[in-house]
């Protein structure tokens, strides 16, 4: 009832404010506080009053302080409010007063009773919450699309001055049949239940150098039946494209059935 009541009150406000009338008296009233303005009257007042057709027709000497009895009416105006506004706050801190009182009742109502069952408690779970806090996702915080960066390249060569190309790099490449050494692991557990991957390569050495070693170690990383003993090491050996000898330590590896 009391909001109802506000706000009807303030609608009302509203209304007569954005009306014709309460935007003339507001534009009147601020003509009245603007002391610029009222000197601008008086001068003006007091030049009509010098024109001959206005003094033969005898005017009221009180025209010239007309000005500032519409102050004294606006005063009244504005008094009037201030009341209204006062009886409105003596109203709402009654009502505020009240409600405060009814919240107290309701508060020792529920402690009233709360100590009632004090010596008897509800058993089981008589109330439940789904979480202590909100999960609140707000929908700005999600960062916005930004679309891929693509990479320019230039693709122009620019030729040096005494050097040439050499593009057979590009074609040179070593390709490596996992096909067939995963063929030798089979074949030599066909034999024997366990081999180490040092075993392998001492029967089919390294031809493709690194590359082919990582070939046999993706293919034991692929089974799942091989193990990896990280205490013992083994050590690989193979000889180069130049000839030159190279040897790479590792964990144990092996391959079972």
């Amino acid at each position: 009832a009391r909001g109802k009541l506000l706000e009807q009150i303030f609608g009302d406000r509203d209304v007569i404010t954005d009306s014709d009338q309460g935007k003339s008296f507001r534009a009147f009233w601020d003509f009245l506080m603007s002391p610029s303005r009222q000197d601008e009257l008086s001068d003006l007042l007091d030049t009509v009053f010098t024109l001959p057709a206005i003094t033969g027709l005898s005017p009221d000497r009180r025209l010239k302080r007309i000005h500032y009895d519409w102050l004294e009416a606006g005063e009244h105006t504005q008094r009037t409010v201030a009341q209204l506004s006062q009886q409105l706050r003596r109203y709402l801190d009654d009502q505020a007063y009240l409600e405060n009182r009814r919240i107290m009742d309701v508060l020792h109502g529920i402690e009233a009773k709360s100590l009632a069952l004090r010596d008897n408690q509800p058993q089981g779970t008589f109330s439940e919450i789904d979480s202590s806090a909100p999960d609140i996702s707000l929908p700005m915080e999600r960062p916005l699309y930004s679309p891929p960066i693509k990479p320019v390249f230039n693709d122009a060569i620019l030729p040096g001055e005494h050097a040439a190309l050499n593009t057979d790099i590009l074609f040179d490449q070593v390709v490596i049949n996992k096909d067939k050494l995963a063929g030798e692991i089979r074949k030599a557990l066909q034999l024997r239940p366990q081999i180490m991957l040092a075993e392998l390569i001492e029967h089919c050495p390294l031809e493709q150098g690194l590359a082919e070693l990582l070939a046999w170690l993706s293919l034991a990383s692929e089974d799942h039946k091989t193990l990896f003993d990280e205490i013992h090491r083994d050590t690989l050996h193979w000889t180069d494209s130049k000839g030159r000898q190279r040897s790479v330590h590792l964990p144990r590896i092996i391959f079972n059935r």
